[in-house]
């Protein structure tokens, strides 16, 4: 729902405290998992200009340290479009969807009810680089090799811009995301990449619905066929949707969970990726 943005408050950790917080990718998914569900959380502030509350924090143990964002149930906003107090738990509910099609596009997430806002989403930080960005607005004659043209416009003082995005195996993988998680608000700053050029996905409060809701910026390969590497993924991601133990009973209604088996369905058949569809904006306003 919002980027990394500036932060309205900042308190520094505790020099005496635990090691200074780890970067994303220099501790393993499952590490930075178990951390986030257990270590002791440190508030530093608050995101300024956030839809929804959301809090930069630190989670430590004795041994380890993260910087992490938390999401409370309690700060969310409603929307006349999604059951109230859901958000959050989308959030985590898209996280478990990256692990299983083994793609990890989107920072560990886990859901805690034991933090002082209340039930929370906490999120790995990823502390995005400003000179990396895999979504762009440049002008028309900046558009590089191995880049997609997704809209034209115009900026504040009137000069043409064109939005692009990478053409790469993993934006790819993104963009298929966003089509199996019904993901109604993939905006460019919504793709941040960290210090090594990775590229992660953020903000998944408005995603997996039942109904019809795909809206971003990722229509590079709109009506082209999906890649086999990401059609194999797909496909075992079905398999495991058929099958009886389901890894979303808990953050998803059955009728979301039946609508998300649908909607894998769907791509693994076509073997397309989506075309928008018409009846709503295909883009998000604004569309970083």
């Amino acid at each position: 729902m919002c980027a990394r943005g500036p932060m309205a408050t900042v308190e520094g950790p505790d020099p005496g405290g635990p090691p200074a917080p780890a970067a994303v990718g220099t501790v393993p998914a499952a590490v930075a998992v178990e951390l986030l569900a257990t270590g002791t959380l440190t508030w530093e502030g608050a995101l300024a200009g956030a839809s929804n509350a959301t809090i930069r924090a630190i989670c430590s143990r004795e041994d380890a340290s993260v910087r992490c964002v938390v999401k409370p149930v309690a700060g969310e906003r409603p929307l006349w479009d999604f059951p109230v107090g859901t958000l959050s738990a989308r959030e985590v509910a898209a996280y478990e969807v990256s692990v299983a099609l083994g793609w990890s596009l989107v920072p560990p997430t886990v859901w805690r009810e034991d933090t002082e806002v209340g039930a929370a989403m906490v999120q790995l930080w990823v502390e995005e680089d400003p000179h990396s960005s895999a979504v762009r607005v440049v002008a028309p004659d900046e558009v590089p090799s191995g880049w997609a043209a997704i809209l034209e416009g115009h900026d504040h003082a009137g000069a043409a811009v064109v939005l692009i995005h990478e053409l790469t195996d993993r934006m790819e993988k993104m963009a298929v995301f966003d089509a199996v998680i019904n993901n109604g608000d993939r905006k460019g700053g919504h793709v941040i990449s960290d210090s090594d050029g990775v590229a992660w996905a953020i903000d998944h409060g408005v995603s997996l619905s039942v109904e019809p809701k795909l809206r971003g910026v990722l229509w590079g390969w709109a009506g082209e066929p999906i890649s086999e590497s990401v059609l194999r993924d797909l496909r075992g991601f079905q398999e495991l949707l058929a099958g009886e133990s389901q890894p979303f009973d808990v953050s998803l209604t059955v009728q979301e969970q039946v609508a998300l088996r649908e909607r894998v369905d769907t791509l693994v058949a076509s073997g397309m990726h989506p075309l928008p569809s018409g009846e709503w904006p295909a883009i998000p306003w604004p569309i970083m």
